[in-house]
């Protein structure tokens, strides 16, 4: 978790099939953040569906956590997923639409060994 890897965020889409798409995430008392912009498709999956999974790989090492999503919206929510995002990647670009997708995480599934460091 300390090191700057990608992930993967999967979502409901509108037809039922899952939505898979490329983002950083943090992860600071068992809720996952991923910033993006309003109006996205994950946006609006997680709007529809509130179910959300992120998955990172590297090399053997994998971790999954899933649980219920939501959208906040709130300058105050934004400011502290950016100050999060910047500390694990680096600062985000200015986006005035830009909104969290918060993941209460219910289930962590990792590769042997990850998860009692």
């Amino acid at each position: 978790m300390a090191d700057r890897h990608l992930a993967t965020l999967s979502t409901i889409g509108p037809r039922g099939d899952i939505h898979v798409v490329a983002v950083g995430f943090t992860l600071v008392d068992g809720v996952v953040r991923v910033i993006t912009t309003d109006g996205t498709q994950k946006v609006r999956n997680v709007e529809r569906d509130g179910r959300a999974t992120v998955a990172q790989v590297e090399g053997p090492r994998w971790l999954s956590i899933a649980g219920p999503a939501r959208i906040e919206r709130d300058a105050e929510a934004v400011r502290l997923a950016e100050r999060l995002y910047a500390e694990r990647y680096r600062p985000p670009r200015e986006n005035p639409r830009r909104v969290v997708i918060r993941i209460q995480a219910d289930v962590f599934l990792a590769s042997s060994g990850l998860l009692s460091r």
